[in-house]
Formats: C-alpha cells, sequence, structure tokens
C-alpha cells in the first residue's frame, strides 16, 4: 500500500469503521432466544445466545453453501446451518458435517467470528478482518463502569452517516440554538471562543468562558472504543445529582445508517438513585427524546458530501480535530501499523 494513501482510500477504510477496536452494535434487547442477523460495520452478522446467555457473533455466511446462519440452530457455543446442519463454533471452526463426517471442512476455520461482550444494555463487537484468539480489553467510560453512576440506554438509528453524528456532538455551539427551546440548554451566551484541553484518552473542546450553565463543552475518547461525553447542568427540579450526563457513540449500520447510543448517566446513590430512576422515566426521558429528534432532523437531510461544501470558523476547531484524528486512524490502519 502506497505511503500516500488517495482520499478513495482513506474513505473507503472510514465509511464503514476502522479495523481493530470495539463498538456498541445493537442494545441487549435485540439479542433473546433465537439468532439475528444484523447488518454493522460493512458485515452481515449472526448474532446468538448460549445456553447461559453468553453471546456469540459470526459472520452470517455458512462456509459450506453460503446460508445465513442466523436461520439456524444454536446449540450453545455453536451454531448449526439451518441449510445442510454443519455446525460453526463461535470462534469459526467447523466442528461438524452431519452429511459428510470426517470431510476436509470438519476441523477447519473458514468463518470469520468477532468477539462479543456485554455490558451496560449493549452488545459490543470487537471488529476484526481475521480470526483472532483474544481481543484488547473494552474500556469504557468511568460514567458506565462506577457504582457511583446511574445509566439508563438510549438506542436509536438514523439515516444519517455515523461520522456526522460525532461532528454534532463535538458541536457544543449547537445546542444554543438547534436546542434553544430545551428545558436545560437555553440559558448562557449565545456567542462564545472555545478551547481544546487534552484528555487522559482524548481531548475535551469547551467554551472559554462559560462552564456549567448550558452543553458548553464535549469530549472524545479512545480506548479502543471510540466515544463521545456531555453534561447538561440541570436545575434543582431536575432532581438529586447535580448535571446529567451522555455518554454516547455510534456504528455504522451501512453508508448513511447509523446506530446511535447514547447513554444518560447522573452521579447517584442510594435513595437519590431511585429518586433520579423515577423522574427520568416518569419526567425526563420524553424531553430527552425531542431534543435527539431535533439533532436527527437535521442529520438525515444533510446531503452525504455536505462536508465537501463547508466553510468551517473557530466553533468547528473541535469538528476539525476529531476528523484529523480518524484520518490518521485511517491512514495508519492503510499502512498495516
Amino acid at each position: 500500500m502506497s505511503t500516500n494513501p488517495t482520499d478513495a482510500e482513506i474513505e473507503e477504510v472510514l465509511v464503514n469503521g476502522l479495523n481493530n477496536r470495539w463498538y456498541a452494535i445493537c442494545p441487549s434487547t435485540f439479542l433473546k432466544d433465537k439468532p439475528i442477523s444484523l447488518h454493522r460495520l460493512g458485515y452481515k452478522l449472526a448474532l446468538w445466545r448460549g445456553n447461559d446467555g453468553t453471546p456469540y457473533a459470526l459472520e452470517d455466511h455458512c462456509p459450506h453453501r453460503g446460508a445465513p446462519l442466523s436461520v439456524g440452530v444454536p446449540l450453545g457455543n455453536k451454531i448449526a446451518c439451518g441449510y445442510h446442519g454443519v455446525q460453526v463454533r463461535c470462534d469459526g471452526t467447523v466442528v461438524s458435517v452431519p452429511g459428510s463426517p470426517g470431510c476436509k471442512l470438519e476441523g477447519s476455520r473458514p468463518t470469520l467470528s468477532f468477539h462479543v461482550k456485554e455490558s451496560n444494555g449493549a452488545i459490543f463487537l470487537y471488529k476484526s478482518t481475521v480470526n483472532i484468539d483474544e481481543p484488547p480489553p473494552l474500556v469504557l467510560p468511568e460514567q458506565l463502569t462506577s457504582d457511583e453512576y446511574e445509566s439508563f440506554l438510549c438506542y436509536t438509528e438514523w439515516g444519517s452517516d455515523y461520522r456526522y453524528v460525532i461532528d454534532n456532538v463535538m458541536d457544543p455551539m449547537h445546542g444554543t440554538f438547534l436546542h434553544k427551546q430545551s428545558h436545560a440548554m437555553s440559558a448562557g451566551a449565545r456567542s462564545a471562543t472555545f478551547k481544546l484541553e487534552e484528555t487522559e484518552h482524548g481531548f475535551m473542546f469547551a467554551k472559554d468562558a462559560q462552564r456549567d450553565v448550558n452543553f458548553d463543552w464535549s469530549e472524545f475518547g479512545d480506548t479502543n472504543y471510540h466515544w463521545l461525553r456531555l453534561d447538561i447542568p440541570y436545575p434543582k427540579t431536575g432532581g438529586p445529582g447535580g448535571s446529567f450526563g451522555i455518554c454516547g457513540s455510534c456504528t455504522p449500520i451501512v453508508p448513511n445508517a447509523v446506530a446511535v447510543f447514547f447513554w444518560r448517566t447522573r452521579k447517584v446513590s442510594g435513595w437519590q438513585r431511585d429518586v433520579w430512576r423515577f423522574l427520568y422515566k416518569n419526567r425526563l426521558e420524553a424531553r430527552h427524546w425531542a431534543v435527539l429528534e431535533q439533532d436527527r432532523a437535521v442529520l438525515e437531510v444533510m446531503e452525504p458530501d455536505a462536508n465537501k461544501r463547508e466553510h468551517l470558523y473557530q466553533h468547528d476547531v473541535g469538528v476539525m480535530r476529531v476528523r484529523r484524528q480518524l484520518r490518521q486512524l485511517a491512514i495508519s490502519q492503510l499502512a498495516g501499523k
């Protein structure tokens, strides 16, 4: 591969998501007693649960004749193709060919397998183009791992490029205008200057002279899983726990279709946790969906090549930084690093 890849080569890498990292692919509730098929990250995936509830994933393609494994029969950590009964283990190995025992297909590992983990109400998948025995750990933000926080998963699918969703979160200033009627985003200055702040796992893009008033900052993190984080200050009427946090990520389904994950978080414990859960479900959740709908309505009508005709200014430094970072990761992938 050339050391100076073309824009088309870089786009080919980015359109379906970078390799060798974790992605959230669906809510846990998608995966019940029967296998399912999902398009994600440039692949068609077969997912199922073992007898103990453990999730597994293979490329949705039987190595015998190409029938979808997702219409087969789950057998613990194996799945039997519904067409000819060929059994494929979760690591991609064919363990049985009932119609021709002992044939050369048995014992081979022709099926692409994927490591999956379940956490915080979602199924996460490690994207790799080859079978690997052990992936790097899935490292989530503190707000999704610490007992000090409570969270709710909000999941939706939009007809947009996943990178526009990232751009949207890394653009705090849009909250002042697009979401100005929101109960939590009507305060603060309508103009601002911003600064970049390096963080442990990435960077924060923040208003220079305003904090904890509106949607005043957003953070991009890379822990072999790309995540986004922001806080929205809440009045006391919003219940205990201070600012309302959002931890998010997005995963390409197919070009111009994206799976969007937003965990709504709050630092609460004890009786305050119960109050927060009640208030969220009974008063606040509908408002948050209304804000997301405002984002969706804009992003879904953006032209796929709208970013080729931009005139960016200082408010867009966070967008430019994350785009540059993704581009550099794509270049490194093309170089085999």
